[in-house]
Order: C-alpha cells, then structure tokens, then sequence
C-alpha cells in the first residue's frame, strides 16, 4: 500500500508533529476551562486532542508544563489576532499605559484566558521548575516591554532619572493582577486608568507631555 496522500506527495512528519502539538494544547486549553486543573489529566487532554498520551509525555513531562505551553500559545495568537506591534509609543505615557493595562483587563475577562491563567499560576506557585520558567517565558518578557516604554519616558524627561522602572511595573501591574486572581473587586477600565494616574502622580518628574 503506497504510504503518498491523495495529491502524490509523501506525508510531511514535520506538518502531522505540528498539527498534534497544536492539538494538544487547544485540549488542555479547552478541558482546564471546563473540568479545573485539580480535575485536569493528561489522559483526558490525550483523548480530547486524538493522540495516545504517549505522545504528550515525549514533549511535555506534566500537565502543568503543557499548560504553560498553552498559555504562551494563547498570548502568541492574542497578540496576532490584535495586530500587535509592540508597547505603543504615542508620546503620551499616560495614554500608553491605559491603553494596555485596559487590554489587560479585557483578557483577564476572556473565559479562554482566565481559567488557563488561574491554573498556571497557582502550579507555578507550587513547582519550583515551572515557577521559573513561568516568570522566564511568560512574565519576563511582559515586563520587558513595560520597562522599554518607561525607559523611553525617562530618557524624555518625563520621569526623574532615578526612578526605578521594575518597582514602576510592579506598583502597575501587581494591585490589577491582586484583584484578578482574588476577585476582592471587579476588573473595570476605570480602575486601571485610575491605577496608572496615582502611579505616575507618585513619580517625580512626570510631565505628562
């Protein structure tokens, strides 16, 4: 029996390996929503995706380590989907910085990213190895972004010379993520937009220009 598909051509490994992973990660992405991580199996996210978990455990040693590549899969297509081109830099740092935190707030808000979240963070907690590479892949490189924006700010004039930009991101972004994933408080733009004025009030020098 020839092993050639329909048009003559060979099967391509490399197509049918990225069309399992692919898979794979839509099914744990799919089940952690539905089922919650303490209820999420390799086993079901194998039989959800149509592969035998064999083929999980060859790239992936935990459900926990699959899900943190979901997760970078689902910010890879966010940021796809919403044309993103990097941090904006409008001149305006105030507006910059609501018009992604307010982004933020609509992900946070996303059924397909709150529970994926949720569970990735509270393994990340917990596993040492996938705590690092949680902040390394996921977190760092988020961080990143914000610090180049106010880097840009600073060397404007628009913030004093020695603020600390990490304590900046933090001061930004820890209170909204607090109130994600403890609900103390409803998610809302006029929070963010809030957060990010009495940050800025708080830093010598800002301009607003």
């Amino acid at each position: 029996m020839s092993s050639k598909a329909p048009d003559g051509k060979a099967p391509d490994p490399a197509r049918r390996s990225d069309r399992s992973r692919r898979a794979i990660l839509d099914a744990a992405l799919a089940l952690v929503g539905e089922v919650g991580y303490n209820k999420l199996t390799i086993e079901a996210i194998a039989a959800r995706a149509g592969v035998g978990k064999q083929t999980i455990y060859r790239w992936w040693p935990s459900k926990a380590a699959v899900l943190l590549d979901a997760s970078l899969s689902l910010a890879g297509d966010a940021r796809t989907e919403g044309g993103w081109t990097g941090f904006p830099d409008t001149g305006d740092l105030a507006a910059d910085l609501k018009l992604v935190l307010r982004a933020t707030v609509d992900e946070f808000g996303d059924e397909k990213y709150d529970a994926s979240a949720r569970a990735l963070t509270a393994a990340a907690a917990t596993d040492p190895e996938l705590g690092a590479r949680f902040t390394e892949q996921l977190l760092e490189p988020q961080f990143a972004l914000y610090e180049a924006r106010l880097r840009a700010a600073r060397e404007a004039g628009q913030l004093a010379d020695d603020v600390d930009l990490r304590l900046m991101v933090e001061m930004l972004l820890g209170p909204l993520t607090y109130r994600w994933l403890l609900r103390t408080a409803p998610l809302t733009h006029a929070h963010t937009d809030a957060l990010v004025d009495r940050v800025l009030g708080g830093v010598a020098n800002f301009t607003g220009k």
